[in-house]
């Protein structure tokens, strides 16, 4: 789990080393200096084992291309482990070209 105690405004949450942005249902991971970066929508939620929260389940992941803004590559995944773990691939592997 993440922990966000002490990140102060200027500061990004990383994941791997790259920073990670969420606003309401919309995620955006890596660096938009980059060639690309990856931007999640979370589609559905369920609660959590205990009921007292609520989860991401669905998550609609994109590759995209930091000057067309054009997804380069998409997938539905379920839960963020999964999601974070396409995100993290698809971006080191496109970083190679």
């Amino acid at each position: 789990m993440l922990d966000f105690e002490g990140v102060t405004p200027d500061e990004f949450v990383e994941y791997k080393g790259r920073p990670i942005v969420r606003q309401g249902d919309e995620i955006f991971y890596g660096d938009m200096s980059e060639k690309y970066y990856v931007y999640m929508l979370i589609m559905s939620e369920k609660k959590s084992p205990k009921g007292d929260v609520e989860i991401p389940d669905t998550i609609m992941v994109q590759l995209l291309d930091s000057k067309t803004k054009k997804p380069e590559k998409q997938k539905i995944t379920h839960g963020l482990a999964e999601a974070f773990e396409f995100a993290e691939a698809w971006i080191r592997y496109n970083d190679r070209d």
